[in-house]
């Protein structure tokens, strides 16, 4: 397989950005993430952990009672992305 270039990672990093946009602030599973955007998940893990790094989205470790995921993790767009996302579809 021929490897993806910078700016197709960027572009495929946006359609995440998107999509955690218009289900915030639902967090939603890696695998959800991948099959809404048609990519294999661990490659979406990848892109989710760059993402992570740059702090534009946030790992949600914990489930809703508070029970720490073992093997999964959730995410959401951190609280500066939502804000400067909002302002964006504003203007």
């Amino acid at each position: 397989m021929p490897p993806i270039s910078q700016t197709k990672k960027d572009k495929i990093s946006e359609q995440i950005l998107h999509h955690l946009f218009s289900v915030s602030p639902q967090p939603k599973f890696t695998a959800e993430i991948a099959r809404e955007i048609a990519r294999d998940e661990e490659f979406t893990k990848a892109l989710l952990n760059e993402l992570k790094i740059k702090n534009l989205i946030v790992k949600v470790a914990k489930n809703s009672i508070g029970r720490e995921y073992v093997r999964r993790r959730r995410w959401r767009l951190s609280n500066t992305s939502f804000e400067a996302y909002s302002k964006h579809q504003t203007q």
